[in-house]
């Protein structure tokens, strides 16, 4: 297949990559030059999508790009990043799609459980009709409100309803290592809060299986089938590095730091993959002991 990706640099982007080595694969990237460091030579690389002179060449899109929303504090100005960071490339890609004689068949756009607001301890699956209000969810439904606008009997739409992605080349779980290395990690808050993470080879895998079936369509929660609370997470963290787990980062600390943006790591959602599981994908990890120790061994 001809695949184009958005995102190609990301933590996601990049492990994606490095498993198309089958496919011709083109990614659109802001920066080529730093995009040759951080991916294989085989990929073609574009700064425009005006560099493609129609979709008619290209058989599935994949949709990864979008300013990090936790990394800064929420200001208007950050709010207006991540919306447009999101928002306008997938347009984009849609009316390149629209536009196309004979459209990739293909398109798998990112989204995030954020999509679901905070649901305590309800178990959430993808056909939960969410009511939400906040801005995670916000900039979650119209990301897919537009994706979908490319669905038709020639093109099939896959959302990535994406939760906290393990890995060890970047991302939450490397930000977590250091307090925990030198024994100061432990839960946010009350840690009561579901933690729904998945680990970076299920991601791939799930974005690949998806890929590969035309039957799949819709949204897909990619998550661990076992999701836990942050401090079950953070418990099982402190144990894989045989470091303590006594301390606890309070609320008030984390809203002073990062302000609104602190409601992802204070709220969270019970995600499970039930459609992924339907369509008959399998988890390498789907408990999070061995998740940890693979990824911290």
């Amino acid at each position: 297949m001809h695949i184009l990706v958005t995102g190609g640099t990301g933590l996601i982007g990049r492990a994606l990559i490095a498993q198309l080595e089958h496919h011709q694969v083109t990614v659109l990237t802001r920066s080529p030059e730093m995009a040759k460091k951080k991916l294989p030579s085989r990929v073609h690389l574009i700064k425009e999508l005006d560099a493609l002179s129609d979709f008619n060449g290209i058989d599935a899109v994949i949709n990864l790009a979008g300013e990090p929303i936790v990394d800064k504090r929420w200001t208007e100005q950050q709010k207006g990043i991540i919306c447009t960071s999101r928002w306008g490339i997938t347009e984009k890609l849609v009316n390149h799609i629209l536009a196309a004689e004979t459209p990739p068949h293909t398109f798998i756009s990112g989204s995030a459980v954020g999509y679901y607001g905070d649901q305590g301890d309800k178990i959430v699956d993808e056909s939960l009709k969410v009511d939400a209000t906040d801005f995670a969810h916000s900039v979650c439904a119209n990301w897919e409100k537009i994706a979908m606008k490319a669905d038709s009997d020639h093109t099939r739409v896959c959302l990535l309803r994406t939760g906290i992605v393990l890995s060890k080349e970047g991302g939450a779980l490397k930000k977590m290592l250091l307090p925990y290395q030198f024994g100061l990690g432990g839960p946010i808050g009350d840690g009561s809060q579901y933690f729904p993470w998945i680990h970076i080879n299920d991601m791939v895998s799930g974005i690949i299986f998806l890929l590969e079936h035309a039957e799949a369509r819709g949204p897909f929660n990619l998550t661990a089938p076992h999701p836990v609370t942050n401090k079950a997470f953070s418990k099982t963290l402190a144990a894989t590095l045989k470091r303590p787990h006594l301390l606890f980062t309070p609320k008030v600390a984390i809203s002073l730091m990062l302000g609104e943006a602190g409601q992802l790591l204070l709220e969270g959602q019970r995600a499970v993959p039930r459609a992924l599981e339907n369509l008959g994908f399998g988890f390498e990890y789907p408990d999070l002991p061995p998740a940890l120790d693979d990824l911290l061994s």
